[in-house]
């Protein structure tokens, strides 16, 4: 006869065991958490943030005009409304918008801020994540373990923006700033202001200054295609109005989708005639007379790099009011006085801004280890643009660079979450993406040409040459491999639940054991 025996008694000094630890509380981290308690409501789970707030991009940048460059009405959520009148938004309303998503959805409690996630070390024999934190307030560390790890923790680094050395920068004695970190004591009113930058923040920063500096110039190495766009969309807003928030919303978002797309599609297959429109387009908002081919006519075609947004043409329109001004040359230096370029010109400033851009960091530093083994990022293949071949696990968040980030980050939390539900009802307790040529062509993990990329692309993992190694910039390829088409996949492998004394086969997504592994 059986004797029933007492449950375990936990052990106090154990580390606290998750189910899932999201990295970081941005949009993405947000995002992942709500699915997660929706979708998957039994799962224990976390979201460590090493800042003191949430919001990610949105509370950390804090420069005159911080914007959105895609409409939110793709750039948020799918399940969550966006009901202010402005597509284009600035970063307050953004940041409203993303808290409350956490309190409506309840997920204040998960949320641990000040709580820095330094790296990860994977154990087959126990098909966990041991994870080193630091208190980034008390420098206290500790460990606790995982079973999933969504990385959420973005694609730059908080601690420093990318400025190149500009010789002569001590003999400057006047504020020079990074958008990154922007004193909130600056104050421009009256003073001559110098933008080195031709990107978002770039075009951004410009207008918003105009308002009140003496005169703001941008400085830029070589142009970067601007567009007009409506802040307010009309006919989101009236759908909005009249079909309720809701439907109206639903509507906008698909409508906006198929629109960024055909924008897309037809500057990659038409570029010469995307360069007229956009060309002819900023005819229209510049001055008579004004060298357009000089400050606005890019050596590249369309899309090569990101389209820069101006809502309602402002930028425009502070060069038409003689406010602004853009100059095209290479910066040689700074002087006493200002920036000089090499043409020999020099600007004066009493501020100089240094819009240069982002250093990217993958994973957001995060190091990890399998089985002792360092994982080496570029060594490592994208799998359907969420998992890294070889890594078990472990899923990070990368959104499209041509479309809304949030379009692609909301199907990898959908997928994410169906594919933890097919492991619990088929007993796996681990997966990872192995392909099944190892000697696979493989190309940068992005393709795209925009410096902050140009400058990480050999720390960055790789893409292969065919689905699902593809790192799929098409929500609509997306929304089927990640949504309509099943999780389980042959070159996906599974680990069941690990047995004592004995290490259990490793077996593909069609259930037949795999080979050995050493």
């Amino acid at each position: 006869m059986s004797v029933a025996s007492d449950p375990p008694v936990p052990d106090p000094s154990a580390p606290e065991h998750l189910d899932v630890l999201i990295v970081g509380a941005g949009i993405s981290g947000i995002g992942a958490a709500r699915y997660l308690k929706v979708e998957l409501p039994a799962k224990s789970f976390a979201v460590l943030e090493a800042r003191e707030a949430s919001g990610g991009t949105w509370d950390l940048f804090r420069y005159p005009g911080v914007r959105s460059d895609s409409d939110l009405h793709t750039f948020g959520y799918a399940f969550k409304p966006w009901r202010d009148e402005q597509a284009i938004a600035d970063a307050p309303r953004i940041l409203a918008y993303l808290r409350e998503t956490v309190t409506e959805n309840g997920l204040d409690p998960h949320i641990r801020y000040r709580h820095k996630v330094l790296g990860a070390s994977w154990s087959s024999e126990r098909a966990r994540w041991a994870v080193e934190v630091e208190r980034t307030d008390t420098g206290e560390r500790f460990r606790l373990t995982a079973g999933w790890i969504f990385c959420a923790g973005g694609y730059y680094r908080y601690d420093e923006g990318f400025t190149p050395p500009f010789p002569g920068r001590e003999r400057f004695a006047r504020p020079i700033v990074h958008p990154q970190f922007w004193p909130e004591d600056l104050d421009c009113t009256g003073r001559r202001v110098v933008v080195i930058g031709s990107g978002a923040t770039a075009v951004t920063l410009v207008p918003a200054l105009a308002r009140s500096a003496a005169h703001v110039t941008m400085v830029q190495r070589t142009p970067t295609y601007v567009m007009p766009v409506p802040r307010k969309d009309p006919i989101a807003n009236a759908l909005k109005k009249y079909l309720g928030p809701e439907r109206g919303y639903a509507l906008t978002r698909r409508k906006n989708i198929a629109q960024q797309r055909l924008v897309w599609s037809f500057c990659q297959k038409y570029p010469k005639a995307a360069r007229r429109l956009i060309r002819r387009a900023n005819i229209r908002q510049l001055p008579a007379g004004y060298p357009v081919d000089e400050h606005f006519n890019p050596p590249y075609d369309p899309w090569d790099q990101r389209l820069c947004a101006v809502p309602d043409g402002d930028l425009f329109r502070a060069i038409r009011a003689g406010r602004a001004s853009v100059v095209t040359g290479r910066t040689a230096g700074f002087t006493e006085r200002g920036v000089l370029l090499e043409s020999g010109r020099e600007l004066e400033a009493d501020v100089i801004v240094t819009a240069t851009g982002l250093n990217v960091r993958a994973l957001g530093g995060l190091a990890l280890t399998v089985d002792g083994r360092e994982v080496h990022l570029p060594g490592t293949i994208a799998y359907k643009g969420m998992m890294l071949s070889g890594v078990p696990n472990f899923a990070y968040a990368i959104g499209y660079t041509n479309s809304s980030w949030t379009l692609k980050i909301g199907l990898l939390c959908e997928h994410f979450c169906r594919l933890l539900a097919y492991m619990d009802a088929h007993g796996h307790a681990a997966c990872r993406p192995e392909p099944a040529d190892p000697g696979m062509p493989t190309r940068p993990f992005l393709d795209f040409g925009a410096g902050y990329i140009r400058r990480a692309v050999d720390s960055l993992p790789r893409q292969g040459n065919r689905m699902p190694w593809l790192t799929s910039m098409s929500y609509r390829d997306d929304v089927k491999l990640l949504r309509a088409d099943s999780v389980a996949d042959p070159e996906l492998r599974f680990l069941p639940a690990p047995r004592s004394g004995a290490r259990p086969p490793l077996r593909t997504s069609r259930g037949r054991p795999g080979p050995a592994r050493r």
